[in-house]
C-alpha cells in the first residue's frame, strides 16, 4: 500500500512539472511574419571561436546560411574579410561595407585603403559605404578628424557613403549631417540610458527617426536616414523593465519592420549571429544579441509563433531522470515515513533538480572562454554538493531521525562558502555592474533550500516557531559564533549598496541628465527603472534569505 501510494505522488508531482514547463514555454505571438521571411540588412562578422580572422571556408559557410534570411549585410571591417564581397555575391546578398576606424592613424591608413580598394572591386555588391562605427561614441578620435575619413572615402568612390554611431551623437554633431551622404543612427532601446521596454520599442523609434528628420531639416537637409543598428538580446542581464529573452528578440524585430514599413526607412539588424567575444566588453547580454547562435543554430524564426525555450523537453526528461535516481536512493527509508510527509520530500528534492539542471544549462550556454567554463563546472559541482546535503537533511527531518554533526558542520562549510561569494557577486554588481549578470541561478539552491528546511522543521513541529528561523535548528546543531553577525552586517550593505550603485548608474547617463538635469527630478525615474528590475529584485530577495537564519541567531547571542 505505501509503495502504491509513493507512486502516485510521483506521478502527481511528474505531471505537474510537466504541465508548468509546457504552460511557461507555449508558443507565443511574437507580431506579424517578416514579409517573405528576409530582413533588409542583417550586422555580419564571421567570427569563430580560436580564430583572430575567419576563414574563406568560414565566410562562405555563413553568407550560404544567411542567404535566406536577409537581402543584405552590413559588415564592419574591410581587413580580415577581404573574400566578403565575392562570397557576397555567389549567394546573392548585397554588401553595406564598413571600415573600421580606432585611436591609431596608421592602422587608419591601411583600413581606409583596403575599403576604397573592396569598393571600387565590387560596385555590383557593395551598395553603401560606412566609414567608422561609434569612433566619437568611444571618444577614438575628435569630429574633424573622422570628417576627414570621411571626405577622403567620399572622393574615391561612387557609393553613398556615412557614419554610424548612436543616434545621440548626431543630435551631438549635428555637422556630420553635412558631411555624410545618408545617415546612419544605432537605436538600441535595451541600452538607452532610459532603458526602454519592449513592449515600448517601436514607439521609441518612430520618436528617434522624427528626432533626427527634423535636426536635418533644420539644417536644410533632407537625407536618408539608415538604422544601422537596432535589436533587443535574447539572454542577459536585465535594465530598468527592458528584459532579454527569445520571445522579445523575436517580437522587437517584427515589431522594427512595422515601424520601417509605415516610415519607409532602411533598417539593419544586429545581428547575424551572436559573438561571444563581446562578452569581455559588454557581458552576456552583449554576446547573445543574434538571429543564430554562435554554433550556427536559429534561436528564433522569423514567421510564426515562438518558444522561449524549445528545449524545455530534454530540460524536463534531465530533471525528472535525476530526480528518479535521488528517490531510487532513498526509496527504501522512504517506506516508513507518512504518506504526506512523503509528498513533501519529493516535491522539494524535485524544486532543487529543476535549479539544478537550470543552473547547468544557462551557465553552460552563456560560458565563452576556458575559464567562464571552468567556473561553470565549479559552481555545477558546489550546487550538487549542497543539494545532496540538503536532501539528506529534508529526509532527516521529515523521518524524525536525530541530528547528525558531521552533517550539519558540512551545511555551515557549504553555506558560508556560497554566503562569501554572494557577498563578492553583490559588492561587484554595486560598483561595476553595467555589464554583470545577476546571479539568480547560481544561488537558487542555497536560498530555496533554507525555505525548504523551514517547511520541513515547520512540519515536525507541527506548529510556527520562531527557532525555525536559526541556522541551527536548520542544520541540526549549535555552530554559530558570535562573528555571524559581521556577515549579516556585510550582506544588509551590499544589499544597499547595491540599489545605490544601480540608481547611480541611470543618473550619470549624458541623456538621461539631459532630460532630468536636477537631481530631485531624476531620481524617482532612476529608482523606478531599478526597482522595476525583477533580476536585481530575486537577487534582493535570494541575499535576505541567506542572511535571516544568521540574523536571528546573531541577535539572539548579541542579547545574550
Amino acid at each position: 500500500m505505501k509503495t502504491a501510494g509513493i507512486l502516485l505522488c510521483l506521478i502527481l508531482i511528474i505531471i505537474v512539472h510537466g504541465a508548468i514547463d509546457w504552460f511557461s514555454n507555449r508558443p507565443q505571438d511574437a507580431g506579424a511574419d517578416v514579409p517573405a521571411g528576409k530582413l533588409m540588412s542583417l550586422s555580419f562578422a564571421s567570427s569563430r571561436e580560436g580564430f583572430k580572422f575567419p576563414l574563406p571556408e568560414h565566410i562562405d559557410e555563413d553568407l550560404g546560411l544567411l542567404a535566406d534570411k536577409t537581402y543584405s549585410v552590413r559588415t564592419y571591417s574591410t581587413l580580415g574579410g577581404e573574400a566578403t564581397p565575392d562570397i557576397a555575391r555567389k549567394y546573392g546578398v548585397k554588401m553595406i561595407q564598413g571600415g573600421w576606424l580606432g585611436p591609431d592613424h596608421n592602422n587608419n591608413k591601411k583600413e581606409i585603403a583596403a575599403l576604397i580598394e573592396s569598393v571600387n572591386a565590387h560596385p555590383d555588391v557593395v551598395q553603401r559605404i560606412i566609414v567608422g562605427n561609434e569612433v566619437l561614441l568611444r571618444r577614438d578620435m575628435d569630429i574633424d578628424s573622422l570628417i576627414g575619413y570621411i571626405r577622403q572615402v567620399k572622393q574615391a568612390v561612387k557609393q553613398p557613403v556615412s557614419y554610424a554611431d548612436v543616434w545621440s551623437i548626431y543630435m551631438k554633431y549635428p555637422q556630420l549631417i553635412n558631411e555624410v551622404d545618408f545617415i546612419t543612427i544605432h537605436i538600441l532601446p535595451y541600452w538607452e540610458d532610459e532603458p526602454v521596454p519592449v513592449e515600448r520599442a517601436a514607439g521609441h523609434i518612430e520618436k528617434v527617426v522624427q528626432q533626427i528628420k527634423d535636426k536635418a531639416l533644420s539644417m536644410g537637409q533632407n537625407k536618408p536616414i539608415l538604422i544601422g543598428e537596432s535589436g533587443w538580446p535574447s539572454v542577459g542581464r536585465q535594465r530598468g523593465s527592458a528584459v532579454p529573452s527569445v520571445v522579445n528578440s523575436a517580437k522587437f524585430i517584427r515589431s522594427l519592420l512595422q515601424v520601417a514599413t509605415r516610415h519607409n526607412f532602411d533598417y539593419n539588424i544586429i545581428e547575424a549571429f551572436n559573438q561571444p567575444w563581446k562578452n569581455d566588453f559588454e557581458g552576456v547580454a552583449g554576446a547573445n544579441w543574434g538571429l543564430l547562435s554562435a554554433d550556427r543554430k536559429p534561436i528564433f524564426p522569423l514567421t510564426g509563433p515562438v518558444c522561449e525555450n524549445p528545449a524545455w523537453p530534454l530540460h524536463f526528461a534531465l530533471t525528472t531522470g535525476l530526480w528518479l535516481l535521488i528517490v531510487a536512493v532513498y526509496s527504501k527509508r522512504l517506506q516508513d515515513v507518512s504518506l504526506p510527509r512523503v509528498l513533501v520530500f519529493l516535491t522539494l528534492t524535485q524544486v532543487l533538480g529543476v535549479c539544478l539542471i537550470t543552473l547547468a544549462n544557462f551557465l553552460w550556454h552563456t560560458s565563452y572562454s576556458h575559464w567562464q567554463r571552468a567556473y561553470t563546472l565549479s559552481m555545477i559541482a558546489a550546487n550538487t554538493a549542497l543539494a545532496g546535503l540538503l536532501i539528506q537533511r529534508f529526509y532527516d527531518v521529515l523521518a524524525g531521525k536525530p541530528d547528525v554533526q558531521q552533517l550539519a558542520a558540512r551545511l555551515r562549510s557549504g553555506y558560508l562558502f556560497f554566503i562569501l561569494l554572494a557577498l563578492y557577486k553583490t559588492y561587484s554588481l554595486a560598483f561595476n555592474g553595467r555589464y554583470l549578470s545577476f546571479p539568480v541561478e547560481q544561488f537558487a539552491i542555497p536560498a530555496l533550500g533554507i525555505c525548504s528546511l523551514m517547511i520541513c522543521l515547520w512540519i515536525r513541529q507541527r506548529r510556527l516557531k520562531y527557532q525555525i528561523l536559526e541556522f541551527d535548528s536548520l542544520i541540526g546543531a549549535d555552530l554559530s559564533t558570535r562573528h555571524d553577525r559581521i556577515l549579516v552586517y556585510l550582506i544588509s550593505i551590499g544589499a544597499i549598496a547595491l540599489v545605490l550603485g544601480e540608481t547611480k548608474s541611470f543618473m550619470e547617463g549624458h541623456d538621461f541628465m539631459l532630460e532630468h538635469p536636477f537631481f530631485y527630478e531624476g531620481l524617482p525615474f532612476a529608482l523606478g527603472y531599478t526597482f522595476h528590475n525583477r533580476q536585481l529584485l530575486t537577487w534582493l530577495l535570494w541575499l535576505s534569505i541567506l542572511s535571516v537564519p544568521f540574523r536571528t541567531k546573531a541577535a539572539d547571542k548579541v542579547q545574550a
